[in-house]
Formats: structure tokens, C-alpha cells, sequence
């Protein structure tokens, strides 16, 4: 089995480099990932400029493939010309921070996952529910569980899937109970932070991300909140079927 790992947090990121590792002996990983910390970039691919890319230097970051772009940048060309051959799978992460709700729209962590499976490849992103890193050994430990539990249920081969993993920032990740759950949703952003540059410009920060809004069970907040690990299938279609008839009365078109 050939397995493609990215991310979004950048190729020296720990998150990255657990994953790696907690999937060696699964089958032949090449790893492609940003140069720079892409978070919040979702699959935007760069069209203005050439990409570079270059293999990294050093102990824990031997043999990574890393490309001056975005994570979705990193699969695409990963897939259309970069290794040579068509992986069996791709996974991305272990993010620092959660993707859920709202956030899966605007996270690299899952661009770089739906890339794979826009191309046909079965994918899966990972992410630790809080930022900080804390008890990620574990999380790694749960990811490769959650791979393996995959992989027996839907061999390889077969339709593409795409799944959004968010494990808490747990000793016991590994061994916590995992439960298929839909995506929440989020308030809407806190307002934007406003200050002054040294040159006495105003410039402005994203704001905080909403709390969550829809958080019941069922939700990837809800399993992640009761000690679980989240695990939501993702589709990438984002027609309002239910509202087609009603459009197309309003407007004369066929439905």
C-alpha cells in the first residue's frame, strides 16, 4: 500500500511528524507538505506563481517533500506528477486544533484530504481537538487504530471516501470510544481585532471562531465534548437538493 501524508500546519509541524510515524509499517509513505503554516487556507490552489519544491533537511523531517504552496497545492501536485504513482490512500494532519462544524470549510487539514478524494484517492483527515500538541503520541496511536479499523471495514479499491477525525487531547485517545457523527455548526466569527501598525496604518485580525451553536448529540462537537472521537463523513456536492423545485418554480428553469 502507498500512502501520501500532508497537512496544513507546515513539514516541521509535530503533528505531522506523529503521523508519520504511527503509520510506518502500514505501507510506503511519501510525505508532502507546506513550506510555510497554511491553517485556514482551505483548498485554495496557487494559479499566480510557480510552486517550488525541495526535500527537507534534517533528523525527524528526513525524506519530506515540501512545496511553497497550500496544502491542496501539495496533494494536486503530489498526484499529477510529483511521485509517479498513484497512492492508495491519503491522510493529513494531525492538525493542532479541532475541524469541526463550519471550520471543515475553511481548514487545510481537510482541503488537503478532499484533494485526494477529489482525484478518486480514499482519504482521511486528522485532527487534536485543542492547540497545544498535548498527549499527541496518543493521538498518533488512535489515528493509526482508526486507519486500520477503516481499511478492514472499506478495502481499498473500491468508491472513494473522505472522513474528518478529531481525537481529544487525551492519554487514553487511543482506546476511547469512536462514533460516526455529522458536523455542527459554529455562532458566526467574533468581530475582527483592530490595531495600529508601527507605520500608523490600522490593520485588522480574524477574529475568534464562534462557539458552537448546534452542539447536540449526534454532532462532532458533542462526541469530541463527551470524551469521544469524532469521525464524519464528508461529501464534497453542495447542492441544495431539497430547495431545486422551489428555484426552478421561482425561475422558470427545468428541476
Amino acid at each position: 500500500m502507498r500512502i501520501l501524508i500532508a497537512n496544513d500546519d507546515g513539514y516541521l509541524a509535530p503533528g505531522l511528524g506523529a503521523l508519520v510515524r504511527a503509520m510506518e509499517g502500514l505501507g510506503e509513505i511519501d510525505v508532502v507538505a507546506p513550506e510555510q503554516n497554511a491553517s485556514g487556507t482551505s483548498n485554495a490552489l496557487t494559479l499566480t506563481r510557480p510552486l517550488t519544491v525541495f526535500e527537507a533537511r534534517g533528523e525527524q523531517v528526513r525524506g519530506f517533500r515540501v512545496v511553497s504552496g497550500t496544502p491542496s497545492d501539495c496533494v494536486h501536485v503530489a498526484l499529477t506528477g510529483l511521485l509517479g504513482h498513484r497512492p492508495d490512500l491519503v491522510l493529513s494532519g494531525i492538525n493542532n486544533g479541532a475541524n469541526m462544524g463550519d471550520d471543515t470549510l475553511y481548514s487545510g487539514t481537510v482541503a488537503a484530504a478532499m484533494e485526494g478524494f477529489l482525484f478518486g484517492v480514499p482519504a482521511i483527515a486528522f485532527s487534536q481537538a485543542e492547540k497545544g500538541w498535548a498527549n499527541l503520541d496518543a493521538a498518533a496511536a488512535a489515528a493509526r487504530a482508526i486507519v486500520e479499523q477503516v481499511l478492514a471495514a472499506m478495502p481499498l479499491g473500491g468508491l472513494p471516501f473522505l472522513l474528518n477525525v478529531n481525537i481529544p487531547n487525551r492519554a487514553d485517545a487511543a482506546t476511547l470510544p469512536r462514533v460516526v457523527t455529522r458536523l455542527g455548526r459554529r455562532h458566526a466569527s467574533e468581530p475582527v481585532i483592530r490595531q495600529t501598525s508601527p507605520r500608523g496604518e490600522t490593520i485588522y485580525w480574524i477574529g475568534p471562531a464562534g462557539d458552537a451553536r448546534e452542539a447536540g448529540e449526534g454532532t462532532d462537537f458533542h462526541a469530541v465534548a463527551s470524551g469521544r472521537v469524532s469521525i464524519t463523513p464528508l461529501q464534497v456536492d453542495l447542492t441544495d437538493h431539497a430547495s431545486r423545485p422551489d428555484w426552478a418554480a421561482r425561475l422558470g428553469g427545468g428541476a
